[in-house]
């Protein structure tokens, strides 16, 4: 019997994957559950297509805790350099455990396992695999039953290379921290256990999301609260917010998770060479009454957009083509940002791929953008796992709202015109009827689903754009997913 290679019941561990770059990987291990001891020894091994490997050796005093107030649970981010472009690496994360009673030697235990491919240098040519991009968002573990990480995995398996992902971005509700009588509890300590162990079975469901392809995962209100960082609202489940000390450590412990467990950045930018510039964007966590985000990071915004030099990804929790909410805030409630991000990315004549969930419905939308021959290609994927129960009236369907972009009838940008917005209804995902006697989905709701986006850079030249969605519990040839689209969304991109 082999040691090296003894398994037990692991699904408490957590592997995630997190930043990829052409040369560097950030690889999170650890748990997120209370009850796991913490390791004296531990290692995660990286291994190249070669066979060659590095090792990081982890020992106690390099654990760290997630939340602050709370002994139980840890982690530890391996950063490996020197990687090669283009390249799909397996990351293993070991316990070394000492023998008990001379009943069995001392071996290193196998715990989780994970895999990913560095960035390439460049976009793909055509007769390479395209560079794609899995977007999701929105996941309410309560009826998922295992749908959204196997059917991700399977792509991420056995797709045709066309859409399997190189890397994942999570644009938002990851968990539902606010759903739940319990968050009326007026005990901090209590507060603290909830979003711990909230995060804890998420991360396990969503495991084959974050061990498969380096994953950025963005934050929106339900990683803190509904409208958050503003605490006017009459749900009952919140009213607890208005004490000061419940607010507090709800708080401290969600920024805690943002940071360590999710690891957002306010701006993060990247690119593949010189073909393609990626902007992910934390618009959630610094909002203020003066903005959705502070005024140091959104000149870096605004600087990313007004330089690019090529097409341009920006990616955001809430998306831009929205109209005025009086109930509850998006991104047009700070006009002044508003139209100010808008007019810069329309300055360079580029176009711009926006990628983004929160709404609860799925579609491409496009629009002109600027006065240059740029556009705005918007693309929504929401929800990976839909809400239940009474929370399951806030489920949505596609809309083909507003007629223009920017909404005349809700903000007039100084020396931008708003342009006609194309609802192609081809790219829409498909819905699903509700039975409000069920007490499980009430209302008629969007189907479970995400997306690939696809950039590969065609023999004529230029950038092309492709996307599709899947229906994450329904599934087809090769256990894959069903696509939900009639047909590809494809354009190319200047």
């Amino acid at each position: 019997m082999s040691f090296e290679i003894f398994t037990t019941d692991t699904s408490e561990w957590t592997l995630a994957i997190h930043r990829v770059t052409a040369t560097t990987a950030e690889v999170w291990v650890g748990t997120l559950f209370p009850t796991l001891k913490m390791p004296n020894q531990a290692k995660v091994e990286l291994i190249g297509p070669d066979g060659q490997s590095q090792v990081q050796n982890i020992v106690r005093a390099d654990w760290q805790r997630p939340f602050r107030y709370m002994r139980q649970r840890f982690f530890k981010v391996c950063v490996f350099e020197n990687l090669q472009p283009g390249t799909r690496y397996e990351a293993r994360f070991f316990r070394f455990v000492e023998s008990v009673a001379g009943i069995m030697p001392d071996f290193w235990q196998d715990l989780r396992s994970g895999y990913f491919d560095t960035l390439p240098s460049r976009v793909p040519g055509p007769d390479e695999k395209p560079f794609v991009i899995g977007l999701a968002s929105c996941f309410f573990r309560n009826r998922d039953g295992g749908h959204a990480a196997s059917s991700y995995k399977a792509m991420y398996e056995r797709a045709v290379d066309a859409a399997r992902p190189d890397i994942t971005f999570m644009t938002g509700d990851q968990v539902y921290l606010d759903i739940g009588f319990d968050s009326l509890s007026f005990i901090p300590s209590e507060i603290r256990q909830r979003i711990a162990n909230d995060y804890a079975e998420n991360w396990r469901s969503l495991g084959s999301f974050l061990n498969r392809g380096g994953t950025w995962m963005l934050p929106d209100d339900h990683e803190y609260w509904n409208d958050y960082p503003f605490y006017d609202s009459l749900l009952p489940t919140l009213l607890a917010l208005k004490i000061d000390s419940v607010r507090r450590a709800w708080t401290k412990a969600a920024k805690d998770a943002v940071q360590n467990i999710q690891r957002a950045k306010a701006i993060d930018i990247f690119s593949l060479g010189d073909d393609l510039s990626i902007c992910v964007a934390d618009l959630r966590t610094y909002r203020s009454k003066r903005g959705f985000i502070g005024k140091q990071d959104f000149a870096k915004l605004v600087e990313w957009a007004t330089n690019l030099e090529g097409p341009g990804v920006l990616v955001i929790p809430q998306p831009l083509i929205v109209e005025e909410n009086k109930l509850e805030r998006n991104l047009m409630s700070w006009p002044q940002q508003y139209g100010e991000l808008i007019k810069a990315l329309g300055s360079s004549g580029h176009d711009v791929v926006v990628l983004s969930g929160d709404v609860h419905f799925g579609r491409i939308a496009t629009v002109p953008l600027g006065d240059k021959g740029g556009r705005l290609i918007e693309v929504i994927a929401s929800p990976l796992s839909n809400l239940t129960g009474l929370n399951g009236f806030a489920t949505s369907v596609w809309k083909n709202t507003p007629k223009k972009f920017p909404d005349p009838n809700s903000i007039k940008v100084p020396g931008l015109l708003a342009q006609a917005v194309n609802y192609d209804r081809t790219f829409r995902v498909s819905t699903r009827k509700g039975h409000p006697l069920s007490f499980v989905y009430p209302r008629e709701r969007t189907s479970e689903h995400f997306m690939t986006v696809a950039f590969s850079r065609p023999a004529s030249g230029g950038i092309s754009l492709s996307v599709d969605a899947w229906r994450v519990r329904e599934r087809g040839k090769n256990n894959l997913p069903v696509k939900d689209f009639s047909k590809k969304f494809a354009l190319k991109l200047k």
